[in-house]
């Protein structure tokens, strides 16, 4: 008999002589979360021949990025754009294999989403245009007062808000303020960039809020939606809906994880890709408790709220026939929308964040230094984890095996380019 977790050995002949050989038992592990990091996370593990069981609260998968079909078209509630429309992109070859179109929304005369404001028409509460020359004139003010921000982080060691350095700028250059409307104008403006970071100006990070790595080829819009994205990534895979994590317990090299109705399951590892909101309001017990290392940093990093409505209406203008709300800021299983740099944020925190704890592997847009609030950003994290947990199980388990590309994907010279779509 063979003890769960240890090696058997079988006698087998070769030429009149016997030869020992040991069947080493496959590595396992538990992913915890369903969303775009957890996924690539369980692929790029079942494509390195581990044993993989991913976990997810909800009755579907995806998290964050959530394609509504309600309206009889994809409707992206959460995550719908593609960050950086380049080879560059992590999730172009996935994309690109599926064939799935994007909408160019930057630099490319967009007619539906404006993010260089050529084309935006503004209106009031009482639903009159404003003039466009009032929406450019603040428009380039507040350019300015963004560009002598820059002056004010070189001059401070200490960090401070964004709207504390707009407002000492303000009282540097008096004919930057705004009044009437154009104050009205500008206060949009404010909340534009907010909706970037889903966070107030007051807790966005001078030091931090422009300092991003942003992948080139502008913006593109999912025209299908995320799904077939994560469709494709999820295909084979064990895993359980409706499975939501109370506990995780390490133990003797193992973790035994414990959802809500009592069941339990037990692997070498686990990575966890739940989001920061999540951990943030405790909603899983670890045993032992997790070091004060990772609790600092997962404290330390801001969580934001930002929801969509979506609209449809019967013809062009515009009785509401059906409308859409997202609330990821009260979903129990997402707590926020995306993470945010915080004033004050320690230079280290992200490379505490996705540390490992002994075999316990952190994932998420949040564990992503550089795209942070991505799903190109979450889907790198996960594969990331992966291949560390590969790579620390592979010894453990004496396997020698390269790790594989998620996908089995290479970037090449010659690719095709992703597709663009004209509306």
């Amino acid at each position: 008999m063979t003890s769960k977790g240890l090696s058997s050995r079988k006698n087998f002949g070769i030429g009149g002589l016997l030869v020992s050989h040991v069947e080493r038992p496959q590595p396992s592990v538990i992913v915890i979360g369903g969303g775009i990091s957890g996924i690539a996370a369980a692929r790029a593990l079942s494509n390195a021949s581990f044993k993989v069981i991913l976990l997810e609260s909800r009755n579907r998968l995806g998290g964050r990025v959530h394609t509504d079909h309600s309206f009889g078209c994809p409707v992206d509630m959460g995550a719908s754009w593609l960050h950086g429309v380049c080879n560059e992109n992590s999730l172009a070859p996935l994309i690109r294999g599926l064939g799935l179109r994007l909408y160019r929304t930057s630099g490319d005369d967009s007619v539906l989403y404006d993010h260089d404001l050529e084309s935006y028409a503004l209106f009031d509460k009482d639903g009159n245009q404003v003039p466009q020359q009032v929406v450019t004139k603040v428009g380039e003010a507040f350019e300015r007062i963004l560009k002598e921000t820059e002056k004010v982080r070189d001059e401070h060691v200490v960090d401070m808000s964004l709207s504390h350095a707009i407002s000492i700028v303000m009282e540097r250059y008096p004919q930057l303020r705004q009044e009437g409307m154009a104050h009205e104008v500008l206060q949009w403006f404010i909340c534009r960039l907010e909706a970037w970071f889903a966070a107030d100006a007051d807790t966005i990070s001078l030091k931090n809020w422009d300092q991003e790595h942003v992948l080139s080829g502008g913006h593109g819009l999912m025209l299908q939606g995320y799904y077939p994205v994560i469709q494709a990534l999820s295909e084979d895979l064990d895993i359980r809906l409706n499975h939501r994590v109370k506990k995780i317990a390490q133990c003797n090299n193992r973790v035994i994880v414990t959802v809500e109705d009592g069941n339990t399951f037990v692997a070498d590892a686990a990575i966890i890709t739940v989001p920061l909101g999540v951990l943030k309001a405790n909603l899983i017990e670890f045993e032992p408790k997790l070091p004060e290392w990772k609790l600092s940093a997962i404290s330390d990093i801001g969580v934001g709220i930002e929801n969509k409505i979506a609209l449809r209406f019967s013809n062009v203008f515009w009785p509401n026939i059906q409308h859409l709300v997202s609330h990821w800021g009260t979903d129990g299983d997402s707590l926020g929308s995306y993470s945010c740099d915080l004033v004050g944020k320690p230079a280290d925190i992200y490379e505490r964040f996705c540390a490992p704890v002994d075999n316990l592997y952190f994932a998420g847009e949040a564990a992503s230094a550089d795209h942070s609030g991505s799903v190109h950003g979450a889907y790198t994290s996960g594969v990331m984890a992966a291949e560390v947990c590969q790579r620390h199980l592979s010894v453990q388990h004496g396997i020698s095996d390269l790790f594989q590309l998620v996908m089995g994907e290479e970037l090449s010279e010659a690719m095709v380019p992703l597709q663009i779509s004209r509306m």
